[in-house]
C-alpha cells in the first residue's frame, strides 16, 4: 500500500485486508505514532508515556528491536497539535496513539486510513469519533476517561469536607473541552440527592481563572472543580495558587495535581489507561481493525487527599472520608 494512500484526501475507511496486508511484512521494524496533548516536560506526561512502554513491553515489543515511536506532544494547543498530526500522518506509521481531544479530532482531519487509538478522551461517541463504544468501525477505537456521572461524584466530595456548599462551579476551556456543557445539561437531568447549584465556568486564559476562583471566593459556601482538561492541567499551578488565597475547596481528576498541592482528587489512572491501550496497539499491529476493537472505560479510578493542603483550606476530613482515600499525603 503506497504512502499517499494514508494521507488526507481518501474516502471512507480502510478494509480490513489493508490493516491485515501492513501486519504481515515479516522483518519489518513496526512504526508507531504518540500524539500526547500534554507537555514533553509535564509529569503527568512522563507517567503516561512510561506506561505506555511498559504496556508495549509486556506484549514483546521493544523500542529499537522491533518497534519505532514517533513521538510529538502538542502542550493544550489546538494549532500545534494539527501540524503534529499532519507530520505523524507523512511517516506512514502502522498506528497512532492520541490523547486528548483537540488531537483526535486533528488526526480525523489528516487521515481515514491509518489505525488511531485514543487514549484519556472524554465522551468519543458523542464527539462523533466512534459510531459506537460496541462496535466503532473505521479506523479509530481506544480508551475513554470519565462521563457524565462524575460530576455526582466530585460534587459529593465537596460537600464531604466542606458541609456548607450550596454552590460548584466547574471550570473548563470550551475549545479544548466542549463536551462540558452537555455533561452538565445530562446532569442536571439526573435525581440527586445533594442540593448544591452547579454552573459552567468557561476559561481560556489566567485572568479568567482567578476572576472565577475570586468571585467564588466572596461567596460563603462555594466549591470549585478543575475538570479533566488539558487547559486545565497546563494552568493547574494558577488555578491553585488562586484557590488557595481566596480558600476556595478544589477537586480535579488527576492524582498529579493532589501530588502538587491539591487537596484531593477523584478520577481514573491514567497511567493505567495508557498501559492498557498498548494492548490495543499490539492487536492493530497484528492485523486486527481498530474498527472491530471496542472502545474502553476506565477500570481504575483513584480518591486522593492531600492532608496538609485540606485543612490550610480549613476543610472538614472526617476519618470515614479519609478511610475511603485510595492515597492519602500527610
Amino acid at each position: 500500500m503506497r504512502r499517499r494512500d494514508f494521507i488526507k484526501g481518501v474516502a471512507g475507511s480502510a478494509p480490513a485486508w489493508a490493516f491485515a496486508a501492513r501486519a504481515q511484512q515479516p522483518g519489518r521494524m513496526r512504526r508507531v505514532g504518540l500524539l500526547v496533548g500534554l507537555a514533553e516536560d509535564d509529569p503527568e506526561t512522563k507517567s503516561r508515556v512510561r506506561a505506555f512502554r511498559l504496556g508495549l513491553r509486556d506484549a514483546d515489543w521493544v523500542e529499537g528491536r522491533n518497534i519505532r515511536i514517533d513521538y510529538r506532544f502538542s502542550a493544550s494547543d489546538p494549532a500545534r497539535a494539527k501540524q503534529y498530526a499532519t507530520e505523524l500522518v507523512s511517516l506512514a506509521p502502522d498506528v497512532i496513539v492520541g490523547n486528548t481531544t483537540h488531537v483526535i479530532t486533528a488526526l480525523r482531519q489528516v487521515t481515514t486510513t491509518i489505525p488511531i487509538v485514543f487514549a484519556v478522551v472524554n465522551d468519543p461517541m458523542g464527539q462523533g469519533f466512534v459510531s459506537s463504544l460496541a462496535h466503532p468501525g473505521g479506523n479509530v477505537t481506544g480508551f475513554s476517561f470519565i462521563e457524565f456521572p462524575i460530576v455526582g461524584k466530585w460534587i459529593g466530595m465537596l460537600k464531604d469536607v466542606s458541609p456548607g456548599l450550596s454552590r460548584v462551579a466547574l471550570m473548563f476551556n470550551p475549545e479544548t473541552s466542549p463536551y462540558y456543557d452537555v455533561y452538565l445539561r445530562l446532569f442536571e437531568r439526573m435525581p440527586r440527592s445533594i442540593a448544591v447549584d452547579v454552573s459552567a465556568a468557561p476559561v481560556s486564559d489566567e485572568t479568567q481563572i482567578e476572576q472565577v476562583i475570586a468571585k467564588l471566593g466572596q461567596e460563603p459556601g462555594s466549591g470549585l472543580i478543575a475538570a479533566s482538561d488539558t487547559f486545565i492541567v497546563v494552568h493547574r499551578d494558577a488555578i491553585l495558587r488562586s484557590a488557595k488565597a481566596h480558600r476556595v475547596p478544589v477537586v480535579s481528576a488527576y492524582k498529579q495535581f493532589v501530588l502538587e498541592g491539591y487537596p484531593m482528587s477523584y478520577g481514573p489512572d491514567t497511567a493505567d489507561i495508557f498501559r492498557r491501550l498498548a494492548s490495543y496497539v499490539d492487536r492493530v499491529l497484528k492485523g486486527e481493525p481498530p474498527g472491530n476493537l471496542p472502545a474502553q472505560s476506565p477500570v481504575k479510578f483513584e480518591l486522593v487527599v492531600n492532608l496538609k493542603t485540606a485543612k490550610a483550606l480549613g476543610l472538614s476530613l472526617r476519618e470515614s472520608f479519609l478511610q475511603l482515600a485510595d492515597e492519602v499525603i500527610e
